[in-house]
């Protein structure tokens, strides 16, 4: 669910990882509350439907709670949520509700499964820098060890 970004924003989050692994076990691995928990965060709960419920626990540090609402979701192909920060981030991020989504998009490539993670919605200035680079290494740990929990599920 790509956008113009305003000019004032930073740019998008994105990060993308190939798997190869068929396409179901990985779009599963975002909408099953147990795999979510084998990879993103300690707990999660997903109600996988547009307007449901998109939370995960992590264990931290930091501890935090994600309390998101799914925007967007076509199964096997995408999935659009909103995403609340943690705490160091949370004034800036959340108030009076969510300002960032996390938009997954999963495509077939010649490797196999590209999933391509977007996280959008930053403002300008110096905090809204600080919040985009603590969430980039957040996901772009959390897609390495996406990777190797289900080829690990897939192969032991």
């Amino acid at each position: 669910m790509a956008r113009t970004v305003p000019s004032d924003e930073l740019d998008p989050i994105l990060i993308q990882v190939t798997i190869p692994l068929p396409i179901g076990m990985i779009y599963s691995a975002f909408t099953d509350p147990a795999q979510l928990a084998g990879w993103l965060g300690a707990k999660a709960e997903v109600d996988a439907r547009v307007g449901g419920r998109f939370e995960i626990t992590f264990p931290g540090p930091p501890a935090f709670v994600s309390r998101g609402r799914i925007l967007a979701l076509t199964a096997g192909v995408e999935l659009d949520f909103s995403w609340e920060a943690p705490p160091a981030y949370a004034k800036l991020m959340n108030a009076p509700e969510a300002r960032t989504h996390v938009y997954v998009r999963l495509q077939e490539s010649p490797e196999g499964i590209d999933v391509t993670l977007e996280h959008a919605g930053w403002g300008s200035g110096d905090e809204w820098e600080e919040a985009r680079s603590w969430h980039f290494h957040l996901w772009d740990e959390r897609l390495a060890e996406l990777k190797t929990y289900l080829l690990k599920a897939a192969y032991g």
